[in-house]
This record gives structure tokens, sequence and C-alpha cells, in this order.
């Protein structure tokens, strides 16, 4: 009778173990879960604005190639239009 005591207290004691980690576990799972959730809303935030910037810097490039485009085609103009010999 004496040993069927000691198991139980045994058991008891082993399950208050296990309750008590599984708390304590549950609670850093939680912050962790927590965590990176704020983590990936973050580094979603951070993915728009770089996809907003990288759109930005496309625009001002493609600004740019027209802008050279025009130049060099009003230089043509005038580099053709002052060898046609029409000094006048």
């Amino acid at each position: 009778m004496w040993d069927r005591m000691k198991t139980r207290i045994r058991l008891f004691h082993a399950c208050l173990v296990v309750l008590a980690a599984c708390g304590l576990s549950g609670c850093g799972l939680a912050d962790t879960a927590v965590t990176g959730a704020a983590g990936a809303a973050s580094e979603a935030e951070a993915a728009r604005q770089g996809q907003k910037t990288e759109q930005q810097v496309q625009d001002r490039v493609e600004a740019a190639q027209r802008q050279e485009a025009e130049q060099r085609r009003n230089a043509e103009a005038v580099a053709s239009g002052g060898s046609s010999g029409d000094g006048g």
C-alpha cells in the first residue's frame, strides 16, 4: 500500500512539472508568435515601401531617357539644318 502511495505522489509531482512547463512554454510561444507577426507586418510594409521606391526610380529613369532622346533629336535637327548650306 505504501508503494502505491509513493507511485501516486511521484505521478502527481510529474504532472505538476509538466503542467508548469506547459504554462511557461505557452507564454514564450505566445510572445514568439506576437513578435513574429509584428516582424512579418514590418517586413511587409518595408516590401511595399521598397516597391514604391523602385517604381519612383523607374519613372525617373524613363523620364531621363525621354528627355535625353528629345535632346538628341533636337541636336540632330540643328546639326542637319545647319549643314544644309542655306546660310542665307
